[in-house]
């Protein structure tokens, strides 16, 4: 079996869900999570804080340095994720199009690297 990160994708430019819908969301994924654990091929997962949140940390030169903030400028935004085991691609695309659905936002498909 191989491993797969189901990364979800925001945008700084998407609109603030009402906590109703939130409160939906929240529970579909809920739901999605069950279903992957009850099918043996759970292997962690986790919603991220905003990244507003974050911190980057660079140690590749002399001294590292520490930076409020993401990474990146971009808009886009990893805003949580899945790593699932499954056979083959087609089998983590499919369990991506689930789990797009439950969190209501696009979600990229790769596999780990095996060495």
């Amino acid at each position: 079996m191989t491993q797969y990160l189901l990364s979800v994708h925001g945008s700084v430019d998407d609109e603030t869900p009402t906590d109703e819908v939130v409160q939906q969301m929240y529970a579909d994924v809920g739901r999605f999570n069950d279903k992957v654990r009850e099918a043996g091929k759970w292997v962690f997962a986790g919603g991220l804080e905003p990244i507003t949140t974050a911190t980057t940390v660079d140690a590749t030169g002399e001294r590292p340095t520490v930076t409020d903030g993401p990474y990146s400028e971009a808009k886009e935004f990893l805003g949580g994720f899945w790593v699932i085991e499954a056979a083959d691609l087609d089998e983590a695309l499919q369990w991506a199009k689930e789990g797009s659905a439950a969190c209501g936002g696009p979600v990229e498909v790769r596999p780990f690297n095996p060495a």
